[in-house]
């Protein structure tokens, strides 16, 4: 099993050494999220100082850029890492593209179908000289040798995208390389509707489930004593609290027990009250969605956990800065020296 590092995207000047301190760690990959700072910089970066790792998009949001702009951002990056690199796509919610970026949200799910499918056609463009896509969003045609990338001596990108509820798990099934689960997936989810609907997706394509990765962010609470696992389950209660605020996600808390799950944290969310948001999350929710344990049986309850079920395993909180005695962030770097110990163990 591949066992990969989330990231925040950081100061460029900073993300090389992280990067690097990833590598030497022994983790397969560094997964890079897009919120403030881009993540396709930050991957650039990275590749210059880690050329061992994989990088990807985890995920990059799609409409604000265009179809070609997102496939030279991508196809460059694939150049640089030989072959290391796999674009993550998502949509966003509504708010962010059409309020942030001022881009149209309109049918999501189809939309972001055919992105992805014109991303690929980018692709071949690249390699053929001959550019011929029309969907039902996106229409593109039109390419010189100046405006083109050309051929790589690497494979295309792999295509991979976020999906949560089964009409996009069927979707990425279907025209994706990989399904970027949500982080509130907890192993009933995964086989109840991700499983199946990724293979629903690719026998409808005549393709092989297998060839889907299932990419599977866990949020672990680890610790030898209890005063490091209080912090910790204390940090994964506001973490659940803030993804599992988003009403399209309530399905998922309601069918694993805990109905109204979501209710309860926009309620608080409403009013401001971020520390009832977090409150919202009981011991229960963490025993369900976390994965608790010492130093010592993580890799096994990881393993017993997703080893059936993920292609790539991606460790939400390796990566973690610590205040010294002067009130300035590190990077914890024993912190994370011990995931990587996990991160081989499971490779192994």
């Amino acid at each position: 099993m591949d066992v990969d590092v989330m990231l925040t995207p950081q100061p460029l000047g900073q993300v090389g050494a992280i990067a690097r301190q990833v590598e030497q760690c022994g983790f397969s990959g560094l997964l890079f999220t897009e919120t403030g700072r881009t993540a396709y910089l930050n991957a650039a970066v990275a590749s210059q100082t880690a050329p061992a790792l994989d990088l990807s998009t985890g995920v990059a949001v799609a409409f604000p850029r265009s179809p070609f702009v997102t496939a030279a951002a991508a196809w460059e990056l694939q150049e640089t890492t030989g072959g290391r690199f796999r674009l993550g796509l998502g949509t966003q919610v509504r708010t962010h593209v059409v309020r942030r970026y001022g881009m149209p949200f309109d049918r999501p799910g189809p939309r972001l179908r055919d992105y992805v499918e014109a991303v690929k056609a980018c692709f071949a463009a690249f390699r053929t000289g001959t550019l011929d896509h029309h969907g039902e969003f996106y229409d593109l045609d039109f390419i010189t040798p100046q405006w083109s990338p050309g051929p790589i001596d690497a494979p295309d990108p792999k295509v991979d995208v976020a999906a949560v509820n089964p009409w996009m798990l069927r979707m990425a099934g279907a025209v994706a390389d990989g399904v970027h689960v949500h982080p509130i997936g907890e192993p009933g989810y995964l086989t109840r509707h991700v499983l199946p609907n990724v293979a629903a997706g690719a026998e409808k394509s005549a393709r092989s489930p297998a060839d889907v990765a299932i990419i599977v962010p866990v949020l672990t609470v680890v610790g030898d004593t209890d005063e490091e696992r209080h912090r910790e389950r204390e940090q994964a209660r506001a973490a659940l609290s803030f993804y599992g605020s988003t009403p399209n996600y309530a399905f998922i808390w309601d069918e694993a027990g805990f109905e109204g799950t979501t209710a309860r944290i926009r309620e608080k969310q409403k009013a401001g009250d971020f520390a009832g948001m977090a409150a919202a999350i009981t011991d229960d929710h963490l025993v369900a969605f976390t994965t608790e344990s010492s130093w010592d049986d993580l890799a096994d309850r990881l393993a017993e956990k997703y080893g059936r079920i993920a292609t790539r395993l991606v460790l939400y909180n390796a990566h973690r800065k610590r205040a010294d005695s002067n009130g300035n962030a590190h990077d914890d770097l024993e912190r994370l020296h011990r995931y990587g110990a996990v991160a081989r163990q499971l490779a192994g």
